[in-house]
């Protein structure tokens, strides 16, 4: 669970400075339900942009956003609803749309519900430690981000071989950045670099997103309850929820599948990974493009005992599609040949490439287990096309200029094609198995205990269902120190 002892000497510094910084720290129940943001604050926000760096803009760390570039406030959760025109299944996929978030990206979400619990508990020090954020891509940027708004230093580490874009923003607000050998598949590095920090650096502390439980209830209370407002705001009365379908990545999103779980009690959870790098699958091995979705090892935030399927997404066809749905050949073909609106074409874009294969899971998870049109699945589009120009570009260099007859065969071939290929549901053996996986990587690796393991599968009281239980507490800490820094009373 969370760790919620005080340590008022820190604690007392950490309000010191954020009372001189104007800092004042939103709580999950504001997150969840932006309605209960201080009236004051959204007056404010009508003047601040979306990625601005404003403290203020804490309380834009929601699935509620309007659709603003600047000087939005709040509305239902943001989604799209894609069309069985172009999923070629029956059933109603709904995808909860990340763009919208500052930074572009829900994993401000994530890294917020890392360190705000650190830093009104006084377990870190704003005023001479740094926050370490090891990512394979947007992790490291939602932590620098909330790090600035915070008044907190901050370290990124991101593997080398992410996208130019990345980089070129984490430059204008990340105190550091260290780039690790790699792409995506290689998060081991990560460690490695986070444990020579700790061995050498007296001034840092790590938040790593695969095992803080503050990743995972984020995404409990607020991701959750997200995208049950949105299933709930086009299902009618003969509406199903199915199931949630999402690439693992640090699985802190699979969380909302628990929530979702105990509130639709029939649908299921499929975590989706990399087919070139099939962890759950296939014991992991080789490397992929899948950008953000990191592997060769089971994230501690993964409730794997509450996990029904494994799907497995080529990643040939993430690249497919993202230059179907951006390049002008591509769009093109969806208007005229498939029948899509240019209206549903463009917001195709809010796609970046874990969130094509998000979509791709859905589609394959409707196929296997034969949905109809009163079922629902739900998916997550953590960020859109903003932050992989370069790749498209890069593409383009490779295998030359988009054309109609690419598109077509795209479309027929990696969308229209997908199978039931590459996919298990998850018995109680084959959860146990892959739970098991984890004593590699946190036992033997990252210093977790057996026991600490165990807990996980035999006594969840003591680790995920104690934590879906915290947020109130917590909140009841971030109420208490912005009372004691007196920000939003002035």
């Amino acid at each position: 669970m969370i760790d919620v002892t005080i340590n008022e000497g820190i604690l007392a510094k950490n309000v010191q400075k954020a009372r001189e910084k104007g800092v004042i720290i939103p709580t999950f129940a504001q997150m969840k339900d932006p309605a209960q943001v201080p009236e004051t604050i959204q007056a404010r926000l009508k003047n601040i942009g979306l990625w601005d760096v404003d403290p203020l803009n804490l309380f834009r760390i929601t699935w509620k956003n309007e659709r603003k570039d600047t000087g939005g406030l709040y509305r239902g959760s943001n989604f799209i609803e894609l069309p069985a025109r172009l999923t070629g299944v029956n059933a109603r996929i709904i995808a909860m749309v990340g763009k919208f978030f500052p930074t572009g990206c829900h994993k401000v979400g994530a890294s917020f519900g890392c360190l705000a619990p650190r830093l009104v508990t006084g377990q870190f020090d704003a005023t001479s430690q740094k926050a370490v954020w090891p990512s394979t891509g947007n992790y490291c940027r939602g932590g620098a981000f909330n790090s600035k708004l915070l008044a907190v230093d901050s370290v990124a580490i991101l593997p080398e071989g992410m996208s130019r874009e990345r980089f070129e923003w984490l430059s204008k607000i990340a105190g550091e950045i260290i780039a690790t050998p790699g792409t995506e598949s290689n998060v081991k590095e990560i460690f490695d670099k986070t444990h020579e920090l700790k061995a050498t650096r007296k001034d840092v502390r790590i938040f790593n997103q695969f095992e803080e439980m503050g990743n995972y209830l984020w995404h409990y209370t607020v991701t959750g309850s997200a995208i049950a407002e949105a299933f709930e705001s086009i299902a009618g009365r003969d509406g199903h929820f199915a199931g949630v379908c999402l690439t693992s990545g640090s699985a802190g999103t699979l969380a909302s599948g628990d929530y979702l779980k105990q509130r639709y009690p029939f649908s299921k959870i499929a975590v989706g990974e990399a087919l070139q790098c099939p962890t759950i699958l296939n014991n992991g091995f080789g490397a992929h493009r899948l950008e953000g979705i990191g592997d060769k090892h089971i994230p501690w935030v993964h409730n794997v005992k509450n996990t029904d399927m494994a799907i497995a997404i080529d990643d040939n066809d993430a690249m497919a599609l993202l230059r179907l749905f951006n390049e002008d050949a591509g769009k093109e073909y969806l208007v005229q040949e498939v029948g899509l609106t240019p209206e549903q074409v463009a917001v195709l874009g809010y796609m970046g490439i874990s969130g094509i294969a998000n979509m791709l899971c859905a589609i394959k998870f409707a196929k296997y287990y034969e949905l109809t049109d009163k079922d629902v699945v739900a998916t997550v589009l953590t960020d859109s096309v903003e932050m992989y120009g370069s790749r498209i570009v890069e593409l383009r260099a490779e295998q030359g200029a988009y054309r109609t007859i690419n598109a077509a065969a795209d479309f027929a071939v990696s969308l229209q094609g997908e199978g039931t290929d590459n996919m298990v549901e998850l018995t109680y053996p084959e959860r146990k198995r892959v739970h098991n996986l984890k004593y590699y990587t946190w036992v033997e690796q990252q210093g977790r205990t057996v026991e600490e393991l165990d807990d996980q599968w035999y006594h969840q009281e003591k680790s995920f269902l104690g934590v879906q239980r915290q947020a109130d507490a917590i909140d009841a800490l971030i109420t208490k120190f912005n009372e004691r820094t007196g920000v939003l009373g002035k």
